[in-house]
Order: structure tokens, then C-alpha cells, then sequence
């Protein structure tokens, strides 16, 4: 019975784990993502401001 308690317990520390990992890179992906489009905004605002500029 310690076994199979050992073995419980493994992998509900194991699936603890790769929840949290889970967490952590979705986290990480959408405020890549967020980064990522404002990124292109505020380039895509130099670009119309300086064809705004030309003469």
C-alpha cells in the first residue's frame, strides 16, 4: 500500500507541477503577443506620421 501511496502522490506532484508550467508559458505567450502588437502599432503610427510629413 506505501507504493501505491508513493506512486499518488508522484503524480499529483507531477501534475502540479506541469499546471504551474502550464500557467507560466501561456502567461509568458500572451504578453509576447500583447508586446508584439503594440509593437507593430506604434510602428505602423511612425509610418503614417512621417507619410503625413513629406511634402
Amino acid at each position: 500500500m506505501a507504493d501505491f501511496t508513493g506512486l499518488v502522490l508522484f503524480a499529483l506532484v507531477g501534475a502540479i507541477f506541469f499546471y504551474i508550467l502550464y500557467g507560466v508559458i501561456r502567461a509568458a505567450v500572451r504578453d509576447g503577443i500583447l508586446q508584439a502588437d503594440e509593437r507593430r502599432r506604434r510602428r505602423y503610427e511612425e509610418e503614417s506620421s512621417a507619410d503625413t510629413m513629406l511634402p
